[in-house]
């Protein structure tokens, strides 16, 4: 998308419900918690391990301008999916969570594996 340079937070919904568990227990944290994988990467290397682990050979990309016109036509920010967003979850490791994935190739796999399994058993 666009460059593909723009750093990108992404979270396994696992460590997402697990983070959020983990902040209910703990009624000492207070204020803003940043819930994503401590590992955010360039938008290129996230498509690219995603394409690579669904084993799809070919990506096209999206010019700005293409983004431009679909974001405008879904009524929301090309800043969305444009700018960088190079989040840390600093407090919540902090506090001592940890994560079960927290790299996007592992959790590309499992969430793809995850996928496949349920996909084929509803045949």
């Amino acid at each position: 998308l666009g460059s593909g340079r723009q750093y990108m937070s992404w979270i396994h919904e696992q460590d997402f419900c697990r983070s959020l568990a983990f902040l209910i227990e703990r009624e000492d944290l207070t204020g803003p918690i940043n819930i994503c994988s401590p590992n955010p990467i360039p938008q290129r290397e996230f498509s690219r391990i995603l394409r690579e682990t669904a084993r799809v050979a070919l990506g096209l990309p999206a010019a700005e301008w293409m983004i431009e016109i679909g974001t405008r036509l879904l009524k929301t920010e090309s800043e969305l999916v444009l700018k960088s967003r190079r989040v840390i979850p600093t407090r919540l490791m902090d506090a001592g969570f940890q994560f079960d994935f927290p790299e996007w190739k592992m959790a590309a796999s499992d969430l793809l594996a995850r996928h496949r399994a349920l996909h084929n058993g509803s045949r």
